[in-house]
This record gives C-alpha cells, structure tokens and sequence, in this order.
C-alpha cells in the first residue's frame, strides 16, 4: 500500500501573519488567518470511545482542537471558557455534537477558585463520568521589561496559570479512577524563556514541576499526568498578547521547520496521551514545537 507523505515544511502558511491586535482573551473570528483546529481534516480511530474529558480554554485555539479530535475518537467532551469566548464556545460544542458525542460548556474565570473546581463537578455530572481532564486555560502578555511588570497583571498570569490549574486539578484528582489521565498545556517558553514573556515562562516552568511531582503521588494510584510543550502555535492568544507586526510577520519562522505551528497540529499529542497507547507514559513533556529543543 502506498502512502502519502506531506512535507512538513509547507504543509501550512510558513508565517507572515498580517498586524492585528485583540483584547484578552482572543476571538477566532478576529483571527487573520483563521487557526485550523483541524475542522476539516482530523480523523479519529476510536482511541477514545467511551471516555469522558473536560478542557479548560476549550472554545478555541489548542483546546478547540483537542476537544475536535477527543470526539472524533469517541470521547464525551466538556469545556471551560470566559464568558467573553461564549461564541467560539458555543461553535466548539456544536463541533463534538456532529461528532456524536455530548458535549457542555461552563463560562467563567478559572481565576475564581469556585468556578475552576465547579467546572470539575458539573462536568461530571453531564457526561457521566470523568476520566480526562486537560488543564489547557492560559494568559500571556509581552512585556516592555521587569522594572515595567505591574502587579496585577503578574497576578493574572500566576492565577490564571498556575492557581486554576491547581483548583481544577485538585477537586478532580478524588473522583478520577485508575486509567485516569491528567494533561497540562505547558510551553517551549518553560525550557527556553523569552524575556518579553518572563511572567508566562515562569508558570510554564512551575507547570512542568506540577507535572512531575503528581505524577509520582498519582502514580501509584493508576493515574498517569502528562504535558504537551507547544512552541509558536498560531491562536487567537497570540495576536491579543500584544506584539508589534513585526513580531507577528515573524512568528514561528526561527523553528526548523520554518513555520509556526496550527492547533491542529498539537491534536494528535493530546490524544495520544491520554489513550491506552500512552499506558506506560506519566510525568513526561511531549514536545509540538517544530524542531525547537527543550
């Protein structure tokens, strides 16, 4: 049988995105070009039939296009997002459904620690179960320099980052039974930090100790927990983290393979670990990240 290779080289835009900017937290369709989320081309295998998975920051960008390919494997899919993504969410469940498979959205900030431990509950309750949780919700900003990283916005990214990741986990981590999989959105930027994302890196970092140090207590307990390092991938963050069109005309270019990334691209990573092909994977970062070394 013959099979079909794609240069991955120029299998996507090599980059060059036009000057734009957004509020935090980023729309789709505010979005030039818009990311694939592998709308049309993610094609599942029923490596997940059966499971049940919530996905913060699941409306758009890399959550939009796990929540795609955990369906289209046969999971039942919820997702959290800020109430300002209520369009991109609404798109996103209307995506698992013509998968088949039940699908819900909460809307709120994962910032506010009932919210980010409801989401966990109600998820639950909606799709029976709950056996994969993705800890995906992010916030980034660039940064003049450190002298000029005002407090509350340094606040934003630890809370956000860090402290609705430990919120969900935890309220999780009780109900979740042995062939449970956790998986956290980490980044390149906790390996090789750029200054302008100081606050954001450190998070990154503090994620990839998250990921070790629960996968020692959990495992154990039958639970693997896992990351995902993404390196430039082209979401809706990106134009709202409030670079210039310098910047964005070279997003992605400095990775070996010459392109930035598309979330679609990072789907397959997800659901590999989080199938039974990743049986023998905890405490592991999975690098997307085009050649980028951690």
């Amino acid at each position: 049988m013959s099979e079909t290779k794609t240069d991955p080289r120029d299998k996507h835009a090599e980059g060059g995105f036009p000057d734009q900017q957004q509020e935090q937290p980023g729309l789709t369709d505010e979005t030039t070009p818009e990311p694939d989320h592998g709308e049309d081309s993610y094609v599942g295998a029923e490596r997940l039939t059966g499971r049940k998975a919530l996905i913060t920051g699941g409306d758009s960008g890399i959550g939009r296009a796990v929540a795609i390919a955990f369906a289209r494997e046969g999971a039942d899919v919820a997702i959290a997002h800020m109430p300002e993504e209520q369009e991109d969410a609404d798109d996103t469940v209307a995506l698992v459904r013509d998968a088949g498979r039940t699908a819900a959205s909460y809307a709120g900030d994962v910032r506010d620690e009932a919210f980010a431990m409801s989401i966990v509950d109600d998820a639950r309750e909606a799709l029976g179960g709950l056996d994969i949780v993705v800890l995906n919700a992010a916030y980034q900003k660039d940064r003049e320099s450190l002298a000029s990283l005002e407090t509350d916005e340094m606040d934003r990214v630890f809370q956000t980052n860090l402290y609705g990741l430990i919120y969900s986990a935890r309220q999780a981590v009780p109900h979740l039974k042995p062939g449970s999989s956790i998986i956290v959105t980490s980044s390149v930027q906790a390996f090789n930090p750029s200054p302008g994302l100081l606050d954001y890196a450190m998070t990154k970092a503090a994620q990839v100790a998250f990921v070790k140090a629960l996968a020692e207590e959990l495992g154990p307990k039958g639970i693997r927990v896992n990351a995902v390092a993404p390196g430039p991938i082209w979401t809706p963050l990106i134009p709202a983290t409030g670079w210039d069109a310098e910047r964005l005309a070279s997003f992605g270019t400095d990775t070996p393979l010459g392109r930035p990334g598309q979330p679609a691209e990072l789907a397959g990573a997800y659901v590999y670990l989080a199938s039974e092909a990743a049986s023998y994977v905890s405490g592991a970062v999975l690098p997307v990240t085009g050649g980028k070394p951690l």
